[in-house]
C-alpha cells in the first residue's frame, strides 16, 4: 500500500470520527438548550424562546394549550423558527404535553407543560446562621495513633472510608463524638463493631481500638456530627416555607453533600468583609445568634439545590411585612440588567447586575450566569463572595433565581439557579 493510499484512509477515517462526533455533540447541544419541563401561569400568554436557529414544528398534545406564533393565530400547531419564539396559553391548570419536532419531520423531544396559579414569594436576601446535624457520625477522614507501647500505627485506615455514616457502635445507636468516644473507651481495647451507611448501603466493619494512655482509647478517625455556616435567605413563601443557599451545604473536608438530619435557622450579623479577588473568593464574616429568641425556623431538606424548611410562627410575622413579588420561570429570565438583594453592609439593599447567560434546560443550580455591575457592591465586596450564595435574582419586577456560586477566577461573576427549580425542590419534586 502506497504512502497516498494510507494518507487517504487515515483522512477519510479522520473525517469519519469527525463527522460522528460533530452529530453527536449537536444532539448533546440541542438536548441541552430544550427544556424537558416548562412551567406557565394559568390565563397568562408565556413568551418562549429557545435561541436555536432551526425550524420547528410545535404540537399540543392537549386542547386545554394553544400556541401562537409570530402570525398571531393560535392554534394546536404551530411552524417556527426556534429562535424568534413562540406563546403557550392555557386557562386550565394541570399538567399536559407539547411534541417538537425538528424541520417538521423529526420528532426530536416531548416537553411538559405544567399550568399553574400565579406564585407569590417573598424576596428576603437578610443574612442567616445555618446549624444542620448529620444523619449519623459522619466520618471526614482517618489519621495514625500512638499506642501505649510507642508504636504509631492507622488503625481505621481501608476500613473507614472519608463519607461513612456511623450509625451504631457495638450494636447501640450513637448520634454524637461525645456517645462514639465514650463507646470506643468502654471496648477496654478490644475491637469495636460499627455499623455504617456507605453509598445509602448499610454495612458492619470491625476497627481495631487503640490504648493511648491511661483510660483513654482511640480508633484514629475523625468524625463530624454537625456544621455551621453563613448564608443568605432567598425567599419565603406564602405559607411560610422557606428556600436559601440554592445549592447544598457540603462537607468541607471530603466535598460531600451532608446527609442531615434536621436543623435550624437562625438570625445572623454581617460583622466584616473579604473582598474577593482573580483566583481567591472573598467571604462575609459574621456572628449567629444561637439562642431561641434569634430562632427563625427549622431546617427540613439539605439538597444540591438548596436548604429549605418553615419559619417559626414569630418570623413569619416579620417577613409578611415584606413586599411579595410574582414568581419568574425559566422562559422569563432574559440576557440583560437584573439585580441582587442582599445585605453586605447591615441594609438589604438591590444591586444591578447583568444575566450574561441562561440554561433553559437546566435542572440543577447553574442555570444562568450573572456578572456583578453596581458600583457600590464592587467596592465593598468586589463582586460575589461566600455567605452571599441565596441571594435573591429580581428581573423585570419578578423573582426569577438565587445566586449559587462565584467563579474563582473573576469574583464579578457567578452561577444562580432558577427560582422555580428551587420551587420543585421544596415540593420534593425532582
Amino acid at each position: 500500500m502506497s504512502e497516498k493510499q494510507i494518507l487517504r484512509r487515515f483522512l477519510i477515517r479522520v473525517l469519519l470520527v469527525s463527522i460522528i462526533f460533530t452529530g453527536f455533540f449537536s444532539i448533546y447541544y440541542l438536548k441541552r438548550m430544550i427544556p424537558e419541563k416548562l412551567r406557565v401561569v394559568c390565563g397568562e400568554e408565556s413568551e418562549i424562546c429557545l435561541q436555536l436557529p432551526l425550524t420547528a414544528t410545535l404540537t399540543a398534545q392537549d386542547q386545554e394549550v394553544t400556541l401562537t406564533d409570530a402570525s398571531n393565530i393560535p392554534s394546536d400547531q404551530i411552524h417556527v423558527l426556534l429562535d424568534e419564539g413562540f406563546s403557550l396559553y392555557s386557562d386550565e391548570t394541570g399538567t399536559y404535553g407539547l411534541e417538537l419536532n425538528l424541520f417538521g419531520l423529526f420528532h426530536f423531544q416531548d416537553i411538559e407543560v405544567e399550568v399553574v396559579d400565579n406564585e407569590m414569594v417573598i424576596p428576603c436576601g437578610c443574612p442567616i446562621g445555618i446549624y444542620l446535624e448529620t444523619d449519623g457520625i459522619m466520618i471526614v477522614g482517618t489519621g495514625p495513633v500512638t499506642g501505649l507501647d510507642g508504636v504509631t500505627s492507622e488503625p481505621a485506615a481501608g476500613i473507614v472510608h472519608s463519607g461513612d455514616y456511623i450509625l451504631e457502635a457495638d450494636g447501640t445507636p450513637v448520634s454524637t463524638k461525645e456517645e462514639l468516644v465514650e463507646a470506643i473507651c468502654s471496648t477496654g481495647g478490644e475491637d469495636i463493631i460499627l455499623r455504617i451507611r456507605r453509598d445509602e448501603e448499610e454495612v458492619e466493619v470491625r476497627l481495631p481500638v487503640v490504648q493511648t494512655a491511661v483510660g483513654e482509647y482511640k480508633a484514629g478517625i475523625w468524625v463530624r456530627d454537625d456544621t455551621q455556616g453563613i448564608g443568605t435567605l432567598s425567599y419565603v413563601d406564602m405559607s411560610g416555607g422557606f428556600g436559601a443557599l440554592g445549592h447544598g451545604i457540603s462537607d468541607s473536608d471530603t466535598g460531600q453533600l451532608i446527609e442531615d438530619d434536621g436543623g435550624a435557622l437562625y438570625e445572623a450579623t454581617i460583622r466584616s468583609i473579604i473582598k474577593g479577588s482573580m483566583g481567591t473568593p472573598g467571604s462575609l464574616a459574621g456572628v449567629i445568634n444561637y439562642s431561641q429568641s434569634n430562632l427563625l425556623g427549622e431546617i427540613t431538606k439539605n439538597t444540591d439545590r438548596g436548604i429549605y424548611g418553615q419559619l417559626s410562627e414569630s418570623a413569619l410575622a416579620q417577613f409578611n411585612q415584606l413586599e411579595c413579588m410574582p414568581v419568574g420561570y425559566r422562559q422569563d429570565v432574559s440576557v440583560g440588567p437584573a439585580y441582587i438583594r442582599c445585605s453586605v453592609d447591615g441594609q438589604v439593599k438591590d444591586y444591578e447586575i447583568r444575566i450574561t447567560r441562561v440554561d433553559l434546560s437546566s435542572r440543577n443550580n447553574k442555570g444562568m450566569v450573572i456578572q456583578v455591575t453596581d458600583p457600590e457592591l464592587l467596592e465593598l465586596t468586589g463582586g460575589i463572595v461566600q455567605g452571599m450564595s441565596g441571594s435573591p435574582i429580581i428581573q423585570d419586577g419578578k423573582m426569577v433565581g438565587a445566586v449559587t456560586h462565584v467563579f474563582v477566577q473573576d469574583s464579578t461573576r457567578g452561577y444562580g439557579i432558577f427560582l422555580e427549580n428551587m420551587l420543585e425542590e421544596a415540593a420534593g419534586g425532582s
